[in-house]
């Protein structure tokens, strides 16, 4: 538990938990479409939001990316950044064949999901690929081998799962789940196919499982808990739910005007925390917002120390002074 000894004279406080925001799969896209706005300036088109986060792909609208959600959108030779999300092997085939200059800002944790499924593709098993069916991230990952992956939700469509060889099962995870929900669809899956494998390490990013521990671990000492986070978020939509799991009430809000006084009534004991695709500066905006309602004793926590850094794709090295890093 997290003691606080309360300052405000006023019974209210505010608990900020680290780590929140910004993952380095998150940094490091931003910062390549930064770069790369830099290096072939305006317009740069993007495929898919570069993060799910609207406070971040309106800065860089505002500095010359445009977001797409198909190929055909961007003009034959313009450049072309591909989210932190990935994307299937079809979208790489059409950017080639409109010789698009590419800039992969792929997340390389996701990588590591889309090799996990050649992998096991190539061993021609059949990969049941937990996860979101709509997510970025999702189609991404299944359009490596379309033909062999099943996507599953929940405990349940793994109960009707029916499959041709259930000897030769594979599993893969999209990274920014929950993982007690994560934990009971692979326990269905081994229970119902003892012999399926699974990747070597945990698909689920260390930033996702950070967030979630340390939600859980502030849901001990508040009474209510703030995310801030886009609707489309995946990992912020499951700190919510992890607070809720936990046995207090959440929110998810975009930026500080989502905060509802009505949200604070009889409310002594505020928690707060972003999602991985959240900038810092929301966070301090909810936080001034806050103590303007009277939560003005304001603490920072740290509970898990990150120090990931992921590398820049080389084709921006030359406009990388050594103030960029991710």
């Amino acid at each position: 538990m997290i003691q606080i000894k309360n300052q405000s004279g006023n019974g209210k406080f505010l608990l900020r938990v680290r780590p929140r925001g910004f993952c380095a799969g998150v940094v490091r896209a931003v910062d390549i479409v930064e770069l790369a706005l830099e290096a072939y300036s305006p317009p740069v088109y993007v495929h898919h939001e570069i993060v799910h986060n609207r406070y971040v792909v309106d800065q860089l609208r505002q500095r010359g990316a445009i977001f797409v959600e198909t190929v055909e959108e961007v003009p034959q030779g313009s450049v072309l950044v591909f989210s932190a999300h990935g994307v299937p092997p079809t979208v790489r085939q059409e950017a080639k064949a409109r010789s698009l200059r590419v800039i992969d800002a792929t997340c390389p944790l996701v990588t590591k999901v889309h090799l996990e499924a050649l992998k096991f593709a190539r061993e021609a098993r059949t990969i049941i690929l937990i996860g979101h069916r709509d997510h970025q991230e999702i189609v991404g990952t299944s359009g490596e081998a379309p033909e062999r992956t099943i996507v599953v939700d929940s405990v349940e469509a793994v109960d009707r799962l029916e499959v041709d060889d259930p000897d030769h099962l594979a599993y893969l995870t999209q990274t920014t789940l929950s993982l007690y929900d994560t934990q009971e669809i692979v326990a269905r899956l081994r229970q119902r196919f003892p012999t399926i494998v699974g990747p070597a390490s945990d698909d689920i990013c260390y930033a996702t499982q950070n967030r979630q521990e340390a939600v859980e671990q502030m849901a001990r000492d508040v009474d209510l808990i703030l995310v801030v986070g886009s609707p489309n978020s995946s990992n912020s939509n499951r700190l919510v739910e992890v607070a809720a799991r936990a046995g207090v009430p959440a929110k998810l809000i975009d930026d500080a005007s989502g905060v509802r006084p009505e949200w604070l009534e009889g409310i002594r004991r505020v928690g707060l925390t972003a999602g991985a695709s959240a900038p810092e500066v929301l966070v301090e905006q909810v936080s001034e917002r806050l103590a303007g309602m009277g939560f003005t004793d304001q603490r920072d926590f740290d509970l898990i120390r990150e120090d990931v850094r992921f590398t820049l794709p080389p084709e921006l090295a030359p406009v990388a002074p050594g103030g960029k890093r991710a």
